[in-house]
């Protein structure tokens, strides 16, 4: 536990926040405890339906319209029995929320943040091996994909936001002899809606957290398709002591919950991770209620990308295969930062080529809880494997294009698609241009002595800007290529896959259209949560107003 000093406020300023420092990542190793726990987890699951209800006002509440979260490597197998919220229950749910939000807004940060610290201590120990195996089951992550997302990254979040709250408290305005000035953090005055995607566990217990640990009242309307880890972590901050009417657990038909949420009054942030149509709808939904509202809400979006690996002729050909095959097919595919764009120089393609056609036929699809050595499995559900299929048949159709290896697709049993390499001829097609959320990676091969353009063709070609990465030895030419793709990418990576941002060390987000660049992970996040109020007491009686050039 980290020990917090109960004296009077002045002493406490002056005592360090706390100290902590990233997850470990585990192994799994065979032999391992942490292996045998989760293989236990994993064992615990098969063949269960876990019921998850509404949870509004501290109390469980079921509707009539009930829904099923299947397992993507096996949809014959439901994780989980759900209930969308109507529109009547979100209304009682925002009514459960505000009633709890004065006293939660007053509670001392350090009180606040001792929850999220007991939340990852959990997370970290007890309650490790169910967040992963419920993840692996429910969005079909492997082990060292769950691993890296609903323990280490979640604990991070929890563990760093309570880290950076505590210093902000810490943070305070000059005072002279005659007055004293402070600063308070106080929640945004209304509610905060989270809206969290399937992609990532530790995502929905951020989007939910982070507001709620600045002394917001929060609305999380988790994904359909992670209801079972979302529910999970629900539980787990509220056994770290939560109150109950902090966070409202509120699985919603999207659109429904958008409409109730943004046609409130007290309706006062967005915090969301999805698509840009979404993200744009509800942005367009908030301009149309503002008068209606008693504050300007604050809006929060992360939305995606079209990411890039930038291939120089200098570059390390085994980091160039070895990182791309697993910035663009680890999970699928499915993270907001994979790498779906490669251009490489004519020159070293051939290698790159043989390189990375060789270890293509190496990757494992399949049932990660039964198989270990599965590289990644299924995608998310049967629209994301139409919609990357259509994708894959378009690659097929196209005079442009030409598949390299992969995309089969089988969905008799779960939603399989094999990793799939595309050859463009055309850096403009719209398979470089649009984000397809799947095991797809295409390659322009480029002239060498056209590098400049390039990194201009990289710049431009599409709309979004999240992340990416170039891979060359010479210093001047990383140089160039940070200063012309200075906008390209909010999180920019050098010899290095355009996935894996971890937090605290590299802070992610990016713009464009890939959203509104608030960098969770960093330690300004927080304060997009926060309406600090500045207040200056003076201790010398004002003995006249007139001033002294009056005289």
């Amino acid at each position: 536990q980290h020990p917090f000093c109960s004296s009077p406020r002045q002493r406490w300023q002056h005592r360090s926040a706390i100290e902590v420092t990233n997850e470990p990542i585990l192994e799994f190793k065979p032999g391992s405890p942490e292996r045998a726990a989760l293989q236990k987890a994993l064992a615990d699951l098969k063949g269960k339906t876990e019921a998850i209800p509404c949870v509004i006002g501290g109390e469980e509440v079921w509707t009539p319209t009930v829904r099923y979260q299947l397992s993507p490597f096996n949809h014959a197998h439901k994780v989980a029995k759900y209930c969308y919220a109507d529109k009547e229950l979100i209304n009682k749910a925002i009514n459960a929320a505000l009633a709890a939000r004065k006293e939660w807004d007053l509670k001392p940060v350090q009180d606040r943040a001792q929850i999220f610290l007991k939340a990852a201590d959990m997370l970290s120990g007890p309650r490790r091996a169910e967040v992963l195996a419920k993840t692996m089951i429910g969005q079909g992550k492997t082990v060292i994909q769950a691993e890296i997302d609903a323990a280490a990254e979640l604990i991070d979040f929890f563990r760093f936001n309570a880290k950076y709250a505590l210093e902000l408290e810490n943070s305070q305005p000059i005072s002279v002899d005659v007055s004293t000035n402070s600063m308070v953090y106080r929640g945004l005055e209304g509610f905060v809606a989270a809206v969290s995607p399937f992609n990532f566990t530790a995502i929905g217990g951020n989007l939910a957290g982070a507001p709620a640990l600045m002394g917001n009242v929060v609305l999380w309307k988790p994904s359909d398709t992670a209801l079972l880890s979302s529910y999970a972590v629900y539980k787990i901050l509220l056994e770290a002591g939560l109150p109950p009417n902090v966070v409202q657990f509120v699985p919603a038909d999207g659109p429904v919950f958008g409409d109730t949420v943004t046609s409130s009054e007290h309706f006062c942030g967005l915090n969301f991770t999805g698509s840009v149509p979404t993200f744009k709808r509800l942005w367009k939904q908030v301009s149309e209620n503002l008068d209606r509202y008693r504050n300007f809400p604050r809006l929060a979006g992360e939305c995606g990308g079209k990411n890039f690996h930038l291939v120089h002729s200098s570059a390390d050909v085994a980091s160039v295969v070895n990182g791309t095959l697993r910035s663009a097919f680890e999970y699928g595919g499915q993270k907001c930062s994979a790498c779906s764009r490669l251009y490489a120089p004519d020159s070293l393609w051939p290698q790159i080529k043989e390189k990375l056609l060789e270890e293509h036929g190496k990757i494992k699809v399949g049932d990660p809880a039964q198989d270990f050595g599965t590289f990644f499995s299924a995608v998310i559900d049967d629209k994301s494997f139409a919609r990357i299929k259509k994708w894959i048949e378009h690659a097929k159709k196209s005079s442009n294009l030409t598949i390299l290896a992969g995309g089969g697709c089988d969905d008799s049993v779960g939603y399989f698609i094999e990793p799939c390499i595309v050859e463009s001829k055309d850096p403009q097609d719209p398979i470089m241009k649009e984000e397809i959320f799947g095991p797809v990676l295409t390659v322009y091969v480029y002239p060498e002595k056209r590098y400049k353009e390039v990194l201009e063709l990289i710049d431009t070609t599409t709309p979004y800007g999240l992340t990416g990465a170039v891979f060359a030895q010479e210093k001047r030419i990383i140089d160039e290529a940070r200063n012309l793709l200075r906008n390209a990418a909010g999180n920019f990576y050098i010899n290095d896959k355009s996935t894996g941002a971890v937090v605290a060390q590299q802070p992610f987000g990016g713009s464009r259209i890939s959203g509104t660049n608030d960098k969770p992970g960093g330690p300004h996040y927080i304060l997009r949560w926060t309406s600090p109020q500045a207040i200056k007491e003076t201790h010398v009686p004002l003995t006249d107003w007139r001033y002294a050039y009056m005289q």
